[in-house]
């Protein structure tokens, strides 16, 4: 039989049925789910999948937070031999429509009345749609006339009736299981038009978990039964799956679901992970609270703690020089600063027991990457794309290279163009190609296998790679000068008061940006400074709140060349919403989007010269 993240549930709940597997919220109280469980969770929605006449290659929807149902779902699915199509819980109903549409989904998992709301506003375009199988009854059972409809108590009770009909049919059904099938459709968030949905197929997904687990790729011992992470992010995204299902599934890391992204710092602090993974967004969030955490304590406090974050953050400098590895100096001056400051602050954020940390999915400012390094986390910038199964270049313990995306991993060839300065990358985990998009499939994957990331980089000494920018991205201004706009937001970013930063430029004569800022940051600022506002908007438009911009945008200014220096700047007017078509999925931003809705302010700042 073939090897999938499937037929590894299977084994594990067959060596160790006991041990904890899941771990999830019901009532305000954690509750546990062994490895026998969860199988036979997996179990019953296979044999669910069979009894609704779901064939080999048949896409299955599935439109929720992260949570136990998701990764049933998600393997009964796969155990069937279908395809798992993720939905971002943010998707309204209109890319509900098209994400459904365009895979051709016949069953949608759906988590509660919102999201079967959405489905239910456009079912009259989704004609291979058959079933709506709902998680949460309230507000949907007994609400709805639409025979469409199933709950899923009563989907499971069907997969129960159908096992104890044809009690081999499910395990018949993974046994014709190839490498070549497909396993999931990951759709890109789309930046730069519709979605496109990625496949990853059975040999895709074992590739990536021979790489980072069994191989060691990230975690150095790698991830075992005694690690533990927290799933926050959406599931529908590769590295989430990763984090989520795949390392759970070939090593036994027990997984907790966060209660939700509001509540991520919360369960944080009850969990302790061990291995935790997140976006830039995270990171930055968590820095920005420190700092607010900081100004609101006692004189006394606050005076503490600023001079042994000063003393991080001499300690996150040794250790950038260091690769990730103590001196003697730093280690000692870490050890009291445990004793004193560093162990009550990770505790505070929950990140006492971490012993691996990776930030992915986008570019991260190297300040953020020091801070956390400086308390004790050890961070590691790494790199990969949906369509290479993220499995591209990873910082190693002991060899981090802050500023960099790391080494490539064992396994993979990875080229950067000498003319475009493109990241190429080609190995197993090279997706099988863009659903029903063949074309865009060959500009991407070249004939012999190279894979086209659309990511500018250059190599870093002869081991690690820095990336620039998305080739997509990259400024050309007026005067011809390439510019790479995400180091310049970056380091916008790196200050707790800013939440976005915009730089535009193309075929202008200066560089100007678009930000937004950080409400919950600046709005105590501003309560400590006793300044009165209502909204955000009546906020970012403060004279005092403005100076502060401003001050950032010259501290940030003085680190770049004149050519590459923000002449001026406006304020976004309203928080970016990804509802509103400002964002992704991903929060990443919409960039042709906002200088669509905001040409206004674009245009404001390069009337009349760079005076003004």
């Amino acid at each position: 039989m073939t090897t999938t993240v499937v037929t590894r549930v299977r084994d594990r709940a067959a060596a160790t049925p006991d041990r904890t597997a899941l771990r999830a919220k019901d009532f305000g109280i954690w509750q546990e789910v062994t490895w026998a469980r969860y199988w036979a969770n997996v179990e019953l929605v296979g044999h669910a999948m069979l009894a609704l006449g779901v064939e080999p290659g048949d896409r299955v929807a599935v439109h929720s937070e992260n949570r136990r149902e998701w990764l049933y779902a998600d393997l009964g699915t796969v155990a069937a031999r279908a395809i798992t199509v993720g939905l971002y819980p943010t998707n309204p109903a209109s890319e509900v429509a098209y994400l459904l549409g365009h895979s051709g989904a016949r069953i949608l998992i759906a988590e509660d009345q919102e999201q079967v709301d959405k489905v239910l506003a456009v079912l009259d375009e989704l004609p291979d749609l058959e079933r709506i199988v709902y998680i949460e009854p309230r507000g949907v059972r007994g609400r709805y006339d639409e025979p469409k409809l199933l709950w899923w108590d009563d989907f499971l009770a069907l997969g129960a009736a159908h096992r104890d009909e044809f009690p081999d049919e499910l395990s018949a059904r993974m046994e014709e299981t190839t490498p070549d099938d497909v396993m999931t459709l990951i759709y890109t968030s789309g930046t730069t038009g519709p979605p496109k949905g990625a496949m990853l197929t059975v040999e895709n997904v074992e590739f990536a978990v021979t790489v980072l687990v069994e191989g060691g790729g990230f975690t150095s011992p790698p991830p075992s039964e005694k690690d533990m992470t927290l799933s926050y992010l959406p599931l529908c995204h590769v590295a989430e799956r990763i984090f989520t299902t795949w390392f759970s599934a070939s090593s036994g890391v027990q997984v907790h679901f966060a209660e939700s992204i509001e509540t991520v710092q919360a369960n944080l602090r009850e969990v302790q992970p061990t291995i935790l993974f997140g976006v830039p967004r995270i990171w930055e969030k968590v820095l920005a609270g420190v700092t607010i955490g900081v100004s609101s304590a006692s004189w006394l406090k606050r005076t503490t703690t600023r001079f042994w974050l000063k003393q991080a953050d001499a300690i996150g400098a040794e250790l950038v020089r260091s690769g990730g590895v103590h001196t003697s100096k730093s280690r000692v001056r870490y050890a009291i600063g445990w004793l004193f400051c560093f162990r009550a602050l990770r505790t505070r954020i929950g990140m006492r027991r971490v012993r691996y940390a990776s930030s992915g999915a986008a570019p991260i400012a190297p300040e953020v990457l020091k801070f956390f390094m400086g308390i004790g986390v050890p961070m590691h910038e790494v790199y990969g794309m949906t369509e290479n199964s993220a499995i591209a270049t990873a910082n190693r313990p002991g060899r981090v290279k802050v500023g960099t995306v790391g080494e490539p991993h064992d396994a993979v060839e990875l080229r950067i163009d000498p003319e475009t300065g493109e990241i190429q990358t080609r190995h197993a985990g090279v997706f099988a190609g863009y659903w029903r998009d063949d074309e865009a499939t060959r500009r991407v994957v070249s004939p012999d296998g190279w894979l086209h990331t659309g990511d500018v980089g250059e190599w870093v000494g002869d081991t690690h790679v820095k990336i620039t920018d998305r080739m997509k991205d990259i400024i050309i201004t007026a005067g011809g000068k390439n510019i790479a706009p995400s180091e310049i937001e970056n380091a916008l970013k790196t200050s707790p008061y800013i939440k976005e930063a915009v730089v535009i430029g193309d075929g202008r004569a200066y560089l100007t940006a678009l930000i937004g800022i950080e409400l919950e940051t600046v709005g105590h600022w501003a309560q400590q400074k006793r300044i009165p506002y209502t909204t955000y908007r009546d906020l970012s438009e403060k004279p005092e709140v403005l100076k502060l911009v401003q001050g950032i945008v010259t501290d940030v200014n003085a680190r770049f060349a004149n050519v590459e220096q923000v002449k001026k700047f406006r304020m976004f007017p309203k928080e970016l919403d990804h509802e509103d078509g400002e964002l992704t999925a991903t929060q990443k931003v919409k960039r042709s989007a906002l200088h669509k809705m905001f040409d206004a302010l674009v245009d404001d700042m390069y009337a009349g010269g760079t005076r003004g």
